[in-house]
């Protein structure tokens, strides 16, 4: 009974033991549960004809579902939790918690008021046991195990909520007594059965009713058994059967009471002597037939298993089914339940006897005739996985006979061996049936019974099925009849879904499986989705599943649509695939739609007439004979298509079916395919198309015969007349023709016997170089006398002569080769060309040989003798003369080696003997082999002719050795001797294994190495492989064993017979691997997983591995023969996977899911019966999140770390912390916080030790300890307090100093003027040197590092083309992701018609003359503003992004109708400013064109000159909110104060950019957001700037002392006021000395209440100077007045020290952009320029001026100067203002030095012109060489330039969106429409073409879309 039991809760316990949980979802649910996974959402998973659609797991097991199909929903109950889910999608809609709660089994529910209890409560689970909806009254009943089966009324549409409290609370609630019977309504223990059933409402009732139906769990029973010290205080023991009312909206005094009337109960309860006999298990409640017609009866059935005793007479049978009848319309009788009650048994049993008996019923459905049942044979082990199980299906028809006649024979005519009366009952009749006199039985109480008839009765015979179907582990059913077929659906509890087809004659058809959840069982229940039967839902242990019933779409045939014998399938003809029937239109038609039970044989095909084709020949069409199932096809579009876009007219003459003629003409000659090399024809493959689609396709043949002959030159006429074609060989043209009148009157052969062919001979082989005369004899020579030629190659022509008319003779051959031997093939051809061959059927051949090659010695030069060599041995092999005689003979053998060295005494082994001059042939040496006086036998095929023999030993009467004689007339012996021995064999170890092999075994002896060759075999046919033997010992693998049973192990040697020996291995049951624990593993890996099994004892090796996403697998160690621990391998990604073992180099496998037949053979054998979760690695910090942490050597130290919440549930011996190589030992573990204490003395030597924690592979350093000493402290500050005071002192001293020179500041004054020269010279000369040291590294880290950060295409052609898009710095992230680089966001329902008006729109776009004529009429408008043409250009160029070369063609067209405007008033004006799109156009064009030299030329120089720069200001002193520096190259941006400032040197230290502590550089006039930005920098230097923290979200904390740290801010408490004014706080306010120790790090939350510091008020803060310090009129203060000022401008100087220092890094730049690169030339500049000047030179504008101001304004001032002040548009960094104005005056020098007209400078002028007035004059000769460069080039020609514009397309297409772009125009478009249309009928070429026409179908098919869409995007 603890196998089926509380709706699914055994189920769940048992699968919690057998299988890991489900995969977590990374989301999280609302309260109460926060770690609830909301939704899972695999993809789905397909097996054949199945096919997962969504999942819903559960955290803890699942109990039971509930079906809403009116609204669409699931209800799910698990343990402690309920969840309503959208039917759809299973995702969460609503959930409540409803355990765990504190309960004792021993006590009442605690709503029972009267009831109080002193037994302790424990928190106890709460399994659900009734789950069901009662629509009429919008309620959820809710029943679980806990308070004794208590009962909740929840709300239909929000599980949440309970919708009616009961007990009802008091007041105002009238006050209501409750009875324990009202209570306890389920079964109370985990692991017992409920049913439940919501019945309609009975007669003059205005509720529903629940039928209960709970197994007894009381005093006694086995999950409440015999205790002393227990009291059964349910002392009104539930019933097992009870009818309760549920009438939530009447008197709720009655609710869930089963009083009928004031005297009877309407239950069924089992006497309680008699429970223990009567023990009920119950699987399903149900209705049949659930929707009867109006006063048909309606039944209750309950599915249950009897655990009765066998032999007691009231049920025979295990499993029962038992009929309740219900009331019959509004005015029908309430009956007592047990009046109607009747049961009966169901067996189901195959005809093999009690061993094929299926007694244990395990779940039921339903269907409308008949009743399918899933039945199991239990096994002596309860654990069994895979039960014995069938499937059973029983008549309702059989069942209401037999209850009719039962009731007869207990009442008509008794028969005590049909029926008996059920008197264990507390409410029946007893005692026995009798004969009721002068009765007349109604059929009403036939089928019913009444009041005065005995009752309950239960049937005695069994009703008996024969099983349908048989697998193991069977656990849930639900079935569908669909057409001929019934369709089977078995859940199985390894957590399978098998579906299976049977016909009509119930046999299986076909069967298909998925696999839900492997491992969980399938609960017993499963339900078709109410609104749509194509899903079924069925719920494992753990999952909620929605499953497809039918995936057709893996068919992709006709074929094996139908044949794969799925009911659901079926082949749609005219839509060509495989759907469900109501997914094919006009389906319900005949011949649409091919179910599977018509057979492939309906599948269309089709015959095309003629089948072959004469590629010469005129054919008038083709005939189609198309048949199978198809509907006619008369009057539909129809095409034959040959492929390639290839179509002709197809068509049918009439209305047929079945078998329909269609005609089509063949495709035109000139689209014949081409054939294929080597092959005298092509297969065509023809489909006929209709409505579009290919619905059935045929090949035809066309052929050639004038082929034949090129195909095979050799054999034409022979070929051509055995052709498959009608073919005809015409001898005098030798020809091959299919038209036999092409041929000339001589006689022509016809059949292949009759060609003229060469009859091949033997020929002697001939020695190279010699003159020879080769005969030929031929056949059929029909053309005696002609001239022929002899050809050995197209090389080796020789004259043929006729001797007879069927001989030739090819006359002085002289044939060469210089290999030792070369076949050269004989054919005779006809003089002339081409070359014409005579047949050779069979090749004829002539061999010449070379002596002098491949003969070394002399055994191999006289061996060739029997090759037909005629060569002689003679200081090296050379030819025989004619008259010379054979020499002597040749030297004696000499044997160099041999091997092996020994052999076993039967012989055998095979011998192998290398040298010189063993014998010239086999017969020489064939008895000529010895060992002493052992012959060895020479193996023929093995011989090679003097240098090497193999022979086989013989044996050997005895152990020897001796050497090896070799004898061929003369005798060799070796210099090595060969022994015979003995080899023994002992033991072998280990001697037992698993049968599934691999276990690795050694076989100990002596004398094992000898002998050639080895074998061990097991059970004496399988070998033991990956043999390695030494002396003594054999080691190998054992193969896979059938049996667990012990098998002989055979040593053989030579293939001899087995060495004696009793060698025995043991082979045994394999290992089992029941769990693995934990299941959660973090990422990186290395966490022990422990894995329960048994057998492990056999276990040599094993390793674990994961699928999928896995990295290597790991090696496992063995603890015992239970225990194995691996660790878990590293993952790629966070998900869940199954794992994989390896058990001695084998793949484990679940034995029991490979015997499950239903299974799938892949899945089986990979066995992934357990998974692992893979989690994100865990986190820790310092419970303050600090980086340093300071120690005093000598105290104790107690770390707190902080962990981040995980799910990975780590225990306390999982984590490792170390303090430098120092363990810390863990105290405390929690959720949150790790406490960790250190023992011993931490070692001081190092003075700063790593805190490192790690979790299996997972390593993370989460702070550093300081080790310091407090006589240190206070040392360093005893000497801190003594500088201090000595510069008290200086200072005093250096004031009064000061205050006494006052007078003399204006000699100061002129002083420092003398000095200034001298000082700039010094002042550049130091700064280039520090400065060009500072450059060096870094160019070196550029090399070094990641390089330059330059920005992707896409990022830089958004920003360029799209400047006002970026924010008033211009360094918004790459990540904001431009609308042209997303998706482009439409509302689904609109993007139909907006993509068919985008690719109408893109192709008039695409057309030139309307693109033309759209630019120039919006130009034309007035208030079509400049800012919209250059977003109407930027569009434009990103649509026709991928049409450069047409791209290129608009923009020169439209260039050429502005220089045409230009030219008539001032031509030096044009392209000046960007007015015009194409203006914009060209900038973009450029932009595109020179990116690749801005990245690979440029891109270097121009960012090392902003480091440089970047570099020199902050050499200096920068005023945080003016943003002045003392280093600048703009005047306005100079800082006209002299602020000392010193360098500091501080040592950083911070957990970010891969680096842990660095000595940064900084000013001690530094704010302290300065000092954060330059510490960002040097931290992230080589990380792009969008990837940088920002300086407001780090906090720097300074370690003043080992006891002391502060935290720096630009404001605080202690910040200075001056003149009403904050000063902000700098390195020098914080005294924080030269090496002081900082740590930086994240912030926890933001401060913004500072702000970004340049945007204060300045009359509120300050940082370097007062406003007032500047101005020209300075207002004196204190401050002032002990200042040491001198004239503002004197620090001009300065710019000049900044652009000395500068100035080898912009010379670069500009070198950089005004040369060429040989290897990669300037194409589109040289292009333009050449175009610039033909349109002059058509204008007859010669002044060179006006050419160069057009160069000018094209490339260097459009491009290039906008890269040079956007350096943001190139790369990944941060341009300050500072920077921005030193590229301003950068930039000008630039436009100065590109200009022709005269610098007319003076001392007013502005200091930006004033700074590279000297160097311009240079910059302008390079400009002028450039352009002279350029127009020297080699012109390009249009196609070079198209090609090197495609290839840009081609290089960063699918970049971007260009539908964004298109609706984007289109706007535009629609803004202008009338005046786009009157343009374009104004325009006579777009009159012409229509394009208004097509236009205006644009706009009306994107009018009434494209704003609404855009409105709810």
């Amino acid at each position: 009974m603890a196998r089926r039991a509380a709706g699914g809760a055994p189920l769940s316990a048992r699968a919690a033991a057998a299988s890991p949980p489900p995969p977590r979802s990374p989301f999280r649910a609302p309260s109460p549960c926060p770690l609830l996974p909301l939704l899972l959402l695999l993809g789905a998973a397909r097996a054949g004809a199945l096919e997962i659609q969504r999942r819903f797991p559960s955290p803890t097991p699942t109990n039971n579902f509930a079906l809403d199909g009116a609204a669409g929903t699931v209800y799910l109950a698990a343990v402690n939790r309920l969840y309503q889910l959208s039917g759809a999608n299973l995702s969460l809609e609503a959930e409540a918690a409803v355990g765990p709660v504190a309960d004792s089994p021993l006590c009442h529910a605690p709503q029972l008021p009267q009831a109080s209890c002193e037994h302790p409560r424990r928190l106890t689970d709460n399994y659900n046991k009734i789950l069901q909806l009662d629509p009429g009254q919008g309620l959820v009943v809710v029943c679980g195990s806990i308070y004794q089966g208590f009962c909740q009324l929840r709300r239909r549409g929000n599980i949440s909520a309970v919708a009616v409290r009961f007990p009802p609370a008091a007041p105002p609630a009238e006050p209501v007594t409750v009875f324990p019977s009202m209570l306890n309504v389920a079964a109370n223990h985990p692991n017992a059965s409920t049913v439940g059933l919501v019945l309609p409402p009975a007669a003059g009732t205005g509720g529903s009713r629940l039928l209960v139906g709970a197994t007894y769990t009381g005093y006694g029973s086995a999950f409440f058994p015999r205790n002393r010290s227990l009291e059964d205080h349910r002392f009104e023991n539930t019933p097992e059967i009870a009818i309760r009312s549920l009438d939530a909206r009447g008197d709720l005094a009655k609710l869930f009471t089963f009083d009928l009337n004031p005297s009877d109960d309407n239950i069924l309860k089992i006497k309680q002597g008699a429970k223990e006999q009567h023990k009920l298990g119950f699987v399903r409640a149900f209705l049949h037939p659930p929707d009867p017609p109006p006063g048909a009866p309606s039944y209750a059935y309950l599915a249950l298993n009897s655990e009765a005793r066998a032999g007691d007479k009231e049920s025979q049978a295990r499993s029962l089914l038992a009929r309740i009848c219900l009331p019959r319309g509004a005015g029908g009788d309430a009956k007592k339940l047990t009046e109607s009650y009747i049961q009966l048994g169901l067996q189901c049993a195959g005809g093999a006897g009690r061993g094929d008996l299926y007694s244990r019923l395990v779940s039921v459905f339903p269907a409308r005739e008949l009743l399918f049942a899933v039945f199991e044979r239990p096994q002596g082990s309860p654990a069994a996985r895979a039960t014995p199980a069938a499937l059973c299906a029983f008549r309702f028809a059989d069942v209401q006979a037999a209850i009719r006649a039962a009731r007869n024979a207990c009442f008509v005519e008794p028969a005590p061996d049909v029926v008996a009366v059920l008197d264990s009952v507390v409410q029946g009749t007893g005692p026995a049936c009798e004969r009721k006199r002068n009765i007349q039985l109604q059929p009403e109480q036939l089928d019913c019974g009444a009041a005065h008839l005995q009752h309950p009765l239960s049937i005695l015979q069994p009703l008996k099925a024969t099983p349908v179907f048989r697998a193991p582990g069977l656990s849930s059913v639900a079935v569908a009849t669909v057409s001929n077929y019934t369709v089977v659906f078995l859940g199985t509890v390894s957590g399978r879904l098998l579906k299976i087809n049977l016909n009509e004659s119930m046999q299986v058809v076909s069967r298909r499986v998925v696999t839900v959840a492997y491992g969980e069982p399938v609960h017993h229940v499963m339900q078709f989705d109410p609104a749509d039967p194509g899903y079924l839902y069925l719920m494992t242990s753990h999952q909620m599943a929605r499953v497809k019933v039918a995936a057709c779409a893996v068919h992709a045939t006709c074929g094996d649509c139908v044949g794969a014998a799925d009911a659901y399938c079926g082949w749609c003809a005219l839509e060509t695939r495989c759907t469900l029937q109501q997914d094919c239109a006009n389906s319900d038609q005949p011949h649409f739609w091919t179910s599977a039970s018509e057979g492939p044989g309906r599948c269309p095909t089709m015959t095309v007439l003629p089948a072959e084709i004469d590629v010469h020949q005129e054919y008038p069409g083709m005939i189609l004979q198309i048949s199978g199932s198809l509907p006619s096809l008369s009057g539909m579009e129809m095409a034959c298509d040959y492929g390639n876009d290839i179509r002709t007219v197809a068509r049918v003459p009439g209305p047929a079916f079945g078998h329909q003629i269609a005609y089509c003409n063949l495709l035109p000659r000139a689209q014949f395919p081409p054939f294929p090399p080597q092959q005298d024809h092509v297969i065509v493959e023809m489909s006929v198309r209709v409505n579009g689609r290919h619905i059935v396709r045929a090949n035809f043949t066309i052929y050639d015969c004038g082929r034949v002959g090129q195909v095979y030159p050799h054999a034409a006429c022979t070929s051509c007349l055995s052709a498959q074609w009608p073919c005809f060989w015409c001898t005098q043209q030798h020809a091959c023709v299919s038209n036999q009148s092409r041929c000339e009157a001589s006689p022509n052969p016809t059949s292949p016997q009759d060609c003229p062919q060469i009859l091949p001979s033997a020929l002697a082989p001939v020695p190279t170089g010699s003159s020879q005369s080769i005969p030929v004899r031929l056949a059929n020579a029909a053309f005696q006398g002609a001239a022929l030629e002899c050809s050995f190659g197209p090389e080796e022509i020789f004259e043929a002569m006729w001797v007879n008319e069927s001989t030739v003779h090819c006359n002085q051959v002289v044939l060469h080769t210089t290999q030792k031997s070369q076949v050269f093939p004989l054919s005779l051809q006809l003089k002339g060309q081409p070359a014409r061959y005579l047949d050779s059927p069979a090749p004829m051949t002539v061999e010449v040989y070379n002596c002098a090659m491949g003969s070394p010695d002399c055994s191999q030069c006289l061996g060739r003798e029997d090759l037909g060599h005629l060569c002689v041995w003679s200081d090296g092999c050379r030819l025989r003369g004619p008259l010379q005689p054979l020499l002597g003979t040749c030297p004696a053998p000499e044997i160099r080696a041999i091997e092996p060295l020994s052999g076993p005494l039967d012989g055998g082994t095979l011998l192998t003997i290398r040298g010189r001059n063993l014998g010239r042939r086999l017969s020489d040496v064939a008895h000529g082999v010895w060992i002493g006086s052992v012959a060895c036998e020479p193996l023929a095929d093995r011989y090679t002719v003097s240098e090497e023999i193999v022979c086989a030993t013989g044996p050997a009467p005895g152990a020897f050795s001796d050497v090896v004689t070799v004898n061929a007339s003369k005798e060799g012996k070796s210099r090595e001797r060969f022994s015979y021995v003995l080899p023994l064999v002992q033991f072998l170890e280990p001697d037992k294994g698993p049968k599934a092999g691999g276990t690795r075994i050694t076989i100990h002896g002596s004398d094992l190495h000898v002998g050639s060759e080895l074998q061990v075999l097991v059970n004496d046919t399988e070998p033991c492989t990956e043999l390695v033997r030494t002396d003594t010992s054999i080691t190998c693998t054992v193969p896979e064993g059938t049996l667990p049973a012990p098998v002989s192990v055979c040593v053989r040697f030579e293939h001899r017979g087995c060495v004696r020996s009793n060698l025995t291995f043991h082979y045994m049951q394999n290992p089992v691997i029941t769990a693995i624990s934990p299941r959660r593993s973090p990422v990186s890996g290395g966490r022990t997983i422990t894995v329960a099994g048994e057998r492990f004892h056999m276990v040599q090796n094993v390793s674990m591995a994961v699928h999928h996403i896995g990295r290597e697998p790991t090696l496992c160690k063995v603890l015992n023969s239970t225990l194995i621990t691996c660790p878990s391998p590293g993952a790629l990604s966070n998900a869940s996977a199954p794992v994989d073992f390896f058990i001695n180099g084998r793949a484990y496998a679940d034995e029991v899911a490979v015997a499950e037949e239903l299974l799938d053979p892949e899945e089986a054998r990979r066995g992934g019966r357990f998974r692992l979760d893979y989690l994100p690695d865990p986190q820790f910090s310092t419970a303050k999140r600090e980086k340093w942490i300071k120690h005093h050597p000598g105290e104790p130290l107690t770390l707190v770390i902080h962990k981040e919440q995980d799910s990975l549930g780590l225990q306390s011996h999982e984590y490792r912390i170390k303090i430098g190589q120092v363990a810390c030992d863990i105290q405390i573990v929690s959720d949150r916080v790790i406490h960790c204490s250190v023992n011993e003395s931490l070692g001081t030597a190092e003075g700063q030790l790593p805190i490192t924690i790690q979790v299996g592979n997972f390593n993370q350093t989460i702070a550093t300890l300081q080790l310091g000493g407090s006589e240190t402290a206070i040392i360093v500050s005893i000497v801190i307090c003594s500088v201090l005071l000595l510069l008290s002192v200086v200072a005093l001293f250096v004031f009064c100093t000061k205050s006494r020179r006052a007078e003399r500041y204006w000699q100061k004054t002129l002083l420092q003027m003398e000095e200034m020269e001298s000082q700039i010279r010094e002042e550049i000369r130091k700064g280039f040197a520090e400065l060009q040291t500072d450059m060096t590294d870094l160019t070196k880290e550029l090399n070094r590092s990641q390089g330059i950060p330059f920005l992707e295409y896409k990022h830089f052609v958004t920003r360029t083309f799209f400047p006002k898009t970026l924010n008033s710095q211009g360094s918004s992230p790459v990540q904001e992701t431009h609308p042209l680089l997303g998706e482009w966001k439409i509302p689904e329902s609109c993007r139909p018609n907006m993509e068919e008006g985008i690719s109408l729109f893109s192709s008039l776009l695409n057309n030139k003359h309307f693109l033309i004529v759209f630019v120039h009429a919006l130009e034309q408008q007035k208030d079509f503003a400049v800012r919209d043409r250059c977003s109407l250009a930027s569009l434009l160029t990103i649509a026709l992004h991928g049409k450069l070369e047409y791209y290129t063609g608009i923009m020169k067209e439209l260039l050429v109708d502005l220089i045409d405007a230009s030219a008539a008033k001032n031509p030096k004006l044009m392209l000046r400013r960007t007015e015009s799109v194409v203006e914009k156009m060209l900038t973009n064009w450029m932009s595109i064109c020179m990116y690749s030299c801005l990245r690979e030329t440029v891109g270097e120089p121009f960012f090392l000159l902003l480091c440089a720069i970047k570099q020199q200001i902050n050499k200096g002193s920068i005023d945080a909110i003016t943003g002045k520096a003392r280093y600048t190259l703009n005047e306005e941006w100079l800082l006209r104060e002299n602020i000392e400032a010193k360098p500091r040197n501080l040592n950083v230290s911070f957990q970010g950019c891969g680096m842990d502590s660095l000595s940064v550089r900084a000013m001690d006039t530094d704010t302290l957001t300065q000092v954060k930005e330059k510490i960002l920098e040097a931290f992230c230097k080589n990380v792009p700037y969008s990837q940088w923290p920002r300086a407001e979200d780090v906090d720097l904390e300074w370690f003043a002392s080992s006891t002391q740290s502060y935290i720096l801010r630009d404001l605080d408490d202690t910040s200075v006021v001056e003149d009403g004014r904050k000063k902000l706080n700098t390195l020098a306010h914080y005294k924080i000395p030269e090496g002081a120790s900082l740590a930086m790090s994240l912030t926890d939350k933001k401060d913004n209440t500072l702000g970004r510091v340049k945007d204060l008020d300045t009359e509120k803060y300050f940082h370097l100077v007062l406003p007032t310090d500047e101005l020209a009129e300075p207002k004196k203060s204190h401050r002032q007045s002990h200042r040491k000022k001198v004239l503002p401008e004197i620090y001009l100087t300065r710019l000049l020290s900044t652009k000395g220092t500068l100035q080898k890094f912009l010379d670069d730049l500009f070198k950089a952009i005004l040369s060429i690169r040989e290897d990669k030339p300037p194409l589109a500049v040289k292009y333009f320029f050449d175009f610039l000047e033909e349109q002059a030179e058509k204008r007859g504008i010669s002044d060179p001026d006006t050419l160069h101001i057009w160069k000018t304004n094209s490339l260097p001032l459009r491009f290039w100067v906008n890269i040079l002040k956007n350096p943001q548009f190139v790369f990944d960094i941060d341009k300050t203002d500072h920077i921005d104005a030193c590229l301003s005056v950068i930039a000008q020098a630039f436009i100065d030095a590109c200009s022709i007209s005269d610098l007319q400078l003076g001392k007013d002028s502005p200091t930006n012109k004033l700074l590279y007035a000297k160097e311009i004059p240079e910059y302008r000769k390079i400009v002028q060489r450039y352009y002279k460069q350029i127009h020297d080039m080699t012109p390009l020609s249009e196609q070079e330039m198209n090609a090197h514009l495609a290839e840009e397309s081609r290089k960063y297409q699918n970049e971007f969106n260009t539908n964004v772009a298109m609706a984007e125009i289109y706007k535009y478009a629609k803004r202008y429409r009338p005046q786009i249309m009157t343009a374009l009928e104004a325009n006579p070429t777009a009159r012409r073409t229509q394009l208004q026409h097509k236009f205006e179908q644009v706009v009306a098919l994107m009018e009434d879309n494209i704003y609404e869409c855009y409105s709810e995007a």
